[in-house]
């Protein structure tokens, strides 16, 4: 196994709230800079993102400046180029997806349990240099951070506090807003630290706000994500919403209603394929 007793680690708080996780993944030759400068050739560039990472944890896309390096001169030279990097989708590599279906296959009976078979797995890397910060910001999917290399703290506010994002950002986020997040300080009063170094992990629950900020050596992570039935019927709830907020009504938030929350979702279902019908 790759995770230490997962298990007991996410079987009192999945899929509702973060956790801390045990791993014995090593820092291999899938984590070396000669192998992961490798894979970045070959990722197409809508699967790559890399900026410079003197950022606040309030900025959003608009602050992402390039550091004037190539993709491979920065992967070589993160210790002190300060910038980060994310290389998505690499389990389009058959050596890292056989990695990921392993770390993974530790977690599915525990979430199969409480959401559903897990699926659109994916897995992405994560280069920062030193201090680097990744801003405020939420994620669609379900998601184990793992540490390789270095050490990092995720700051984690609660997944479903409407002070922070309310139910109109949430409709917006799922018909394509993006998934940075108007950062106040009165957030700080609910937030909580996850300090993670190598052989450390944390799970995110879906659209959990978060923010991090590397420590003072560069930081390789392992980011794997999947999707299930629950987070799917919230996607589906938050898109019915934002469909009615368009036609005039003022739906209620999810969870104050669940048996019409049910009754959305469902109709929801009925109006995707009837518009999937309709495209010529």
């Amino acid at each position: 196994m790759i995770f230490i007793d997962p298990a007991s680690s996410l079987g009192e708080v999945y899929p509702r709230r973060p956790a801390k996780l045990r791993h014995r993944l090593a820092d291999g030759p899938l984590f070396k800079t000669p192998r992961i400068i490798e894979l970045a050739r070959r990722l197409p560039a809508n699967l790559v993102e890399y900026y410079c990472a003197d950022l606040e944890i309030g900025d959003g896309p608009r602050d992402f400046v390039a550091n004037g390096l190539s993709l491979e001169e920065t992967i070589e030279r993160i210790g002190e180029c300060r910038s980060w990097v994310v290389l998505k989708n690499v389990e389009t590599d058959p050596d890292y997806r056989a990695l990921m279906e392993e770390c993974l296959a530790d977690i599915a009976p525990c979430a199969g349990a409480a959401t559903g078979a897990m699926h659109r797995r994916e897995a992405f890397l994560l280069l920062s240099s030193p201090g680097a910060v990744t801003p405020f910001h939420m994620d669609p999917e379900h998601n184990i951070l793992l540490q390789i290399r270095g050490a990092k703290t995720m700051r984690i506010y609660p997944s479903h506090d409407y002070s922070i994002v309310t139910p109109e950002q949430h409709e917006r986020f799922h018909e394509g807003g993006h998934r940075s997040l108007e950062y106040r300080e009165a957030f700080e009063a609910v937030g909580e630290n996850f300090d993670l170094a190598p052989g450390e992990a944390v799970y995110v629950p879906v659209k959990t706000p978060h923010h991090v900020r590397v420590a003072g050596e560069p930081s390789l992570s392992l980011s794997l994500t999947w999707r299930s039935r629950s987070s799917d019927a919230d996607a589906r709830l938050h898109r019915m919403n934002h469909l009615l907020r368009r036609l005039g009504a003022r739906p209620l938030p999810p969870g104050d209603a669940p048996a019409r929350d049910k009754v959305k979702i469902f109709a929801h279902r009925i109006y995707a394929k009837l518009r999937r019908a309709a495209k010529p």
